[in-house]
């Protein structure tokens, strides 16, 4: 037998060819009303449930792959927004670094918010659709064989009624050749003709047998998965929207706690603008306007000069008498009237060599541990060096008011820088 393609033989061919054509006059006699179909009202609604189930998955599925289509989306636009912040956002502006990590967790929430749908609800959804197709070939194959079950019960039928026409169609010629034949060739052709008749009909039956075992082992499997197919769509669906739900759930309470950061620290940003905008009219209410800079580096603090000689130090006194023998009334005046402003602020108690009293407009961090922490707002009171030749230029020397008010300790005492400052 010549091979038509790989697998496939011309009997093979003509078999299928043959199927099809029979299939077709089968569907079309049964149209006509000429030949009853076989009907199964149960098995109908199963399918009618099937197609209903594989509709509404394959949306679902389609609509849980846009929702997240719109999460990256979000997630683009959320790291584009995050980033145009993080580009603007002035180094000394109140929490920087805050800034920076807060972009990065915002970053890292996306991402395994949408890696935990695509994980948990989306393959849930995939894997659930992807037996559905197998199970419609099924059914259709199905519909297919009980074609062929009932074109070959009609086949088996017609030749069960017309037995007693053949029979008589086959004894009228039988007659006609046994006049003519000679009598002992007669009973040769009386035989062949009732072997034919009975071939025919014994190979419709098996046909027919072989038919109905096929559409029945179908038909009996279907009938057992559909409602079973049927009814774990419930579970599907439960585990697809409950894990969606949770990852939203827990997603949108990170957020919220980011977002409360971010509000924080635009707060204490604006806070921070009041500060110097107060600041900045001080200064300009007590001199000419002119333009508004930020402070630059403290001043370098040199190297401790040497302690001066004992000749030195006996000349250096020997200058205050003199510069101390010579009144200054205005001189006195001027600090009577400090030390009156001062005591009403700090209840009459005063550390030793106090000066004057600064607030603080901006943070500084000490570098050394004979230096003074600030926070914008603290105000400190300053008071005079130890000895006047360790002050460096552009460095004061102070204790905080809150801690000289809690502890009354002038060891807590330390230097700053003038410039981050402003006189009160």
């Amino acid at each position: 037998m010549a091979e038509i393609g790989k697998g496939v033989t011309a009997g093979k061919l003509a078999s299928n060819v043959q199927k099809r054509l029979t299939r077709a006059q089968e569907k079309v006699l049964q149209k006509l009303g000429k030949a009853d179909e076989t009907r199964d009202a149960a098995f109908e609604e199963m399918v009618a449930n099937f197609n209903k189930q594989m509709t509404e998955g394959t949306k679902l599925q389609k609509d849980l792959k846009a929702y997240l289509t719109a999460v990256k989306t979000m997630h683009d636009a959320s790291r584009r927004l995050q980033d145009c912040l993080a580009e603007m956002y002035e180094p000394d502006w109140f929490g920087k670094e805050e800034m920076d990590a807060m972009t990065e967790d915002t970053d890292t929430l996306w991402l395994d918010y949408h890696q935990n749908i695509t994980d948990k609800s989306l393959v849930c959804m995939d894997t659930y659709l992807a037996q559905l197709p197998d199970i419609k070939a099924r059914i259709a194959k199905r519909d297919r064989k009980m074609v062929d079950f009932d074109s070959a019960r009609h086949h088996f039928a017609s030749l069960q009624k017309g037995k007693k026409k053949d029979e008589a169609k086959i004894a009228k010629p039988a007659a006609l050749l046994e006049m003519a034949a000679p009598s002992w060739a007669q009973g040769l052709i009386s035989a062949h003709q009732v072997a034919q008749t009975n071939l025919s009909y014994n190979q419709a039956e098996e046909e027919l047998g072989r038919a109905q075992r096929i559409f029945e082992e179908l038909n009996v499997e279907l009938q057992d998965e559909l409602p079973a197919l049927w009814d774990r769509r419930v579970g599907v669906y439960v585990n697809t929207f409950q894990g969606l739900a949770g990852h939203q759930e827990k997603f949108h309470k990170e957020m919220s706690k980011l977002s409360q950061n971010l509000n924080d620290i635009m707060t204490k940003l604006e806070e921070q603008r009041q500060l110097n905008e107060e600041a900045n009219h001080s200064e300009s209410a007590s001199s000419a306007p002119k333009a508004v800079q930020r402070p630059g580096p403290p001043p370098s603090r040199p190297p401790p000069r040497l302690t001066p000689s004992p000749d030195q130090r006996q000349q250096r006194a020997g200058q205050l008498e003199d510069e101390t023998s010579v009144p200054d009334t205005n001189t006195d005046s001027t600090d009577t009237a400090l030390q009156s402003a001062v005591t009403n602020g700090s209840d009459g108690e005063l550390p030793p060599g106090f000066l004057y009293k600064v607030k603080a407009i901006h943070d500084y961090a000490a570098t050394d541990g004979d230096e003074l922490e600030l926070k914008i707002g603290d105000m400190v009171l300053v008071v005079a060096f130890d000895n006047p030749d360790e002050q460096d230029d552009g460095w004061l020397m102070g204790v905080t008011e809150s801690s000289w008010m809690q502890n009354k300790d002038i060891s807590a005492k330390g230097v700053f820088p003038e410039n981050f400052t402003q006189k009160v």
